[in-house]
């Protein structure tokens, strides 16, 4: 029961790592550009949605990842 408490504070950890990577790497791309005059509120929030999307996903490939390296050896 505690390796429960200990993936799930992985996951946390993981989850948060790539979400910040992922919205210093959105604050690159000038989105203000794409958007109307006024819109910066919007702009914000789109790239606040995108950093979670993103971020969310390419965590989750990570863990998933971690959890298939950690079962290969069953296979054999």
């Amino acid at each position: 029961m505690p390796e429960y408490g200990q993936i799930a504070l992985i996951s946390m950890i993981v989850n948060l790592a790539f979400m910040f990577v992922t919205w210093w790497a959105l604050q690159a791309l000038n989105i203000e550009k794409w958007m109307k005059a006024g819109k910066v509120i919007q702009a914000k929030i789109l790239l606040i949605l995108l950093t979670i999307a993103i971020g969310s996903i390419v965590s989750n490939f990570f863990l998933d990842y971690l959890l298939w390296s950690q079962q290969l050896p069953l296979l054999f």
